[in-house]
This record gives structure tokens, C-alpha cells and sequence, in this order.
């Protein structure tokens, strides 16, 4: 079963409650990470659609990368459009191998990095401000009350190591 279509709110719940600080990535939960992702208990939610289109939409130079999707000339486009909708669940969906493989985030995203750098030739800052819109979107949809600092450092650290693998080849 994909990552986005499993019920999981009381876990959430649960785990994000009380949580302690923890210093370092390999400590977190992939329980969290997972549940984070997936925003609630709610069936069939993807965040990715949302976080796509406000990239495309703030960072409207990353569109240049988004060519062959049709029209993208302003934001209610960009968001009716259901190819950016579509890579959105693809990229989303791509961040559940890299919580399948927490210990081994880079050499996951071996390929993945190769073919950004050397086939799409995407500046490898666009992936820092994907996680930047992935993080505003995940904090929007739960809210200050389960998405508090604590909550925000582990998943800031966990996107960092994803940019950081993806951004691997370009060096």
C-alpha cells in the first residue's frame, strides 16, 4: 500500500505528544517522518499537488524545468494544471524511499541525483527550496499545535539529508 493512502492519525497523535528533542537524524522516528508526510488520518491525501504549485507559483524560475506540462503562465494555471498535480504526487511519493531507507538516504537517491544533474540540469538549489515548500505545507495543513519546533527540527533535518542526496552528484 503507498505511503499517502494509509489511515494514520491517532498514531500521529500519539507519537507527537510529549515527543523529547532528539540531536540527530538517525534518531528520529520513521513512524514521524511517515505520519508527517502524510499530513493526518485522512485517506488518499498527497500533499504534493500543493507543494509543487506554490514552488512553481514563489520560485517561478524552476518552471523553466516544467516545459513540456502545458501552460503555467499564472498561478490559477498552474494550479488547474493536472500534470503539475501529477509530478507532485510522483515527487512526494519519491521522498518514501528515502524514509524506507533512512540509513541509507544518498545511495537511494544515486540515480535520481545523476539524472537531476546531468539529463534535466537542475540547479541543485531548487531541491532546497522544494524542502522549503514541503515544510510550509506540511506546518499550514497541521498546525502549531503537532507541528511545534520539535516536530519542525527532526523534519527539517530529514529533508536536509534528502536535498543533500539529491544534491550529491552535482560536485
Amino acid at each position: 500500500m503507498p505511503l499517502f493512502y494509509r489511515p494514520l492519525k491517532p498514531v500521529l497523535l500519539t507519537l507527537c505528544s510529549g515527543r523529547p528533542r532528539q540531536p540527530v537524524i538517525i534518531a528520529f522516528s520513521r513512524t514521524l517522518i511517515l505520519l508527517l508526510l502524510c499530513f493526518s488520518g485522512d485517506i488518499e491525501v498527497n500533499p504534493g499537488p500543493p507543494v509543487i504549485f506554490r514552488l512553481l507559483i514563489v520560485s517561478p524560475w524552476t518552471q523553466r524545468h516544467f516545459g513540456t506540462f502545458g501552460n503555467l503562465s499564472t498561478p490559477a494555471a498552474i494550479m488547474g494544471n493536472p500534470a503539475v498535480a501529477k509530478h507532485g504526487k510522483t515527487v512526494m511519493h519519491g521522498l518514501d524511499r528515502a524514509v524506507q531507507n533512512l540509513d541509507d538516504i544518498k545511495n537511494t537517491y544515486t540515480a535520481l541525483s545523476v539524472m537531476h544533474s546531468e539529463k534535466l540540469h537542475v540547479d541543485p538549489d531548487n531541491f532546497r527550496l522544494l524542502a522549503d515548500c514541503i515544510t510550509v505545507c506540511v506546518a499550514t495543513k497541521l498546525g502549531p499545535a503537532v507541528f511545534n519546533a520539535d516536530t519542525q527540527e527532526a523534519f527539517q533535518k530529514f529533508l536536509a539529508v534528502v536535498v543533500s542526496a539529491l544534491g550529491r552528484q552535482y560536485h
